[in-house]
């Protein structure tokens, strides 16, 4: 599904240079879920803005479902977000003044999609998180919890081969949290392949491989023996 080969991102800024990731090789089969940690400019985080799409390596092979992403250009990488990749984050990244249907539907308008397939494409994925009696109501009438799972199920709606999640759980309380994760297992269990950027090492238990970055490099790939 995801593989990476000798992958460097060098951010220049005048005479300095800034390597971000220093030869990452990383592979992600179909159907695992994957949890990235490491502490503050460990290069997490630009390793998932390159996973989806947003950024390009400096060096370095990117295969996503067979697509070769290093060699796209613009039009075709937005593509392949659109259609390949469920984005979930942190502060939700709603519309605010739009229904939960609506942010749903917002992917697949996008996409080209019929109006009819849409409708019930939207519901089906708000009913897969448990939201089918919210399904008008906008964020501000949503709990923390409850915008969460209106960002899974836009994520889930285009069928994407990869769900990434950046801090999904990090706005939220311990409750909440609990309901998220339960709702990754879930879909996981279902075949989704996830990968999840968390700096709670409670929440990256609950998942099945943890990939631990410091200082650009990978110091850990562990599988957990159990997932609670």
């Amino acid at each position: 599904m995801i593989k990476i080969e000798n992958l460097w991102k060098i951010y220049s800024n005048g005479n300095i240079k800034v390597e971000a990731l220093k030869g990452i090789n990383l592979n992600i089969e179909e159907g695992e879920f994957v949890s990235i940690m490491g502490p503050s400019g460990s290069g997490k985080s630009t390793m998932m803005n390159i996973l989806g799409c947003l950024d390009k390596p400096t060096d370095g092979k990117y295969e996503l479902d067979s697509a070769k992403i290093q060699e796209l250009n613009g039009l075709e990488l937005a593509q392949i977000r659109n259609k390949k990749i469920g984005f979930v984050f942190q502060s939700f990244n709603l519309l605010s003044r739009t229904s939960a249907f609506k942010n749903v539907e917002l992917p697949m308008l996008y996409a080209n999609v019929k109006s009819k397939e849409r409708n019930s494409r939207a519901i089906e994925a708000l009913k897969r998180v448990g939201l089918e009696n919210r399904i008008h109501h906008k964020p501000n009438e949503l709990s923390g919890g409850q915008k969460q799972r209106v960002a899974i199920a836009r994520a889930l709606v285009n069928n994407p081969a990869v769900i990434l999640a950046d801090e999904p759980t990090g706005n939220l309380d311990s409750k909440s949290s609990e309901e998220i994760m339960d709702i990754f297992k879930s879909l996981n269990d279902e075949g989704a392949t996830i990968v999840m950027v968390t700096h709670e090492p409670d929440i990256a238990e609950k998942t099945k491989r943890v990939v631990t970055f410091k200082d650009g490099e990978i110091i850990e790939d562990k599988k957990m023996a159990t997932n609670s």
